[in-house]
């Protein structure tokens, strides 16, 4: 190899790895950013943005921040009962969620559960692509434990209870709550609550099927797990 190619050749792999480098600090900065101050947008917000404007060019979402003290701990009890009952014990990662969610998808042989924690569905909706990657999973990973070691359980709470979809174009508890019961976050039911937490993992579908007996069903069940989970 010419001395000019081997030269090029160690410094293409260097370059790349600074600029991941970069891209990382770039996300560190944030995470260290919205611990202090609260996001106005996220990633998945934008991509929901731009699909709704290619409908409607004016569209637009949904939002209205709400500190942790005014919602309901209602809500705060039935997302985690219904998302990640660990929360206050893992570190991020919720291994046997994960391990569980694996044998269930594999026994039904397609995609029907998964083992993400509130800190990762954090990290995916506040930087990532919907794109499935091996790269967006690692990604996904690194942001997860960037949140945990900078921010509260508390506060990754508070940013996630914010930044959710919970319907087409709607964002956030307080947008939510004003959307289903026309009430605040403030004020919101048990029975209420369970019905929101039962509509995350699917939120415009449920948004056009208000309804449905599945909806019904899994709000019981967070219903009844509600007085067992803790929060911050």
């Amino acid at each position: 190899m010419k001395p000019f190619l081997r030269r090029w050749f160690w410094r293409i792999p260097l370059f790349l790895i600074g600029l991941a480098l970069i891209y990382q600090l770039w996300i560190f900065g944030h995470v260290v950013y919205w611990n202090f101050y609260n996001p106005s947008t996220s990633a998945f917000m934008q991509d929901r943005l731009e699909i709704l404007r290619q409908k409607d060019p004016g569209a637009t979402l949904r939002m209205k921040w709400m500190p942790y003290e005014r919602i309901s701990p209602n809500l705060k009890r039935a997302i985690v009962a219904a998302e990640d009952s660990k929360f206050l014990e893992h570190e991020g990662f919720d291994f046997e969620a994960i391990q569980k969610a694996y044998e269930k998808n594999l026994k039904k042989g397609r995609l029907v559960a998964g083992g993400s924690t509130i800190s990762q569905q954090l990290a995916k909706n506040l930087f990532l692509s919907g794109q499935k990657t091996p790269w967006r999973k690692i990604q996904e990973a690194l942001i997860t434990l960037m949140l945990e070691n900078v921010m509260s359980k508390r506060r990754i709470m508070e940013i996630y209870l914010n930044v959710i979809e919970w319907g087409n174009g709607v964002f956030g508890a307080e947008a939510a709550i004003r959307h289903y019961y026309g009430a605040s976050a403030s004020s919101i039911s048990a029975e209420q609550a369970a019905r929101l937490a039962a509509m995350v993992p699917n939120p415009r579908f449920y948004d056009r099927h208000r309804n449905t007996p599945w909806l019904s069903k899994k709000t019981g069940i967070i219903l009844s797990r509600m007085a067992l989970v803790e929060i911050p």
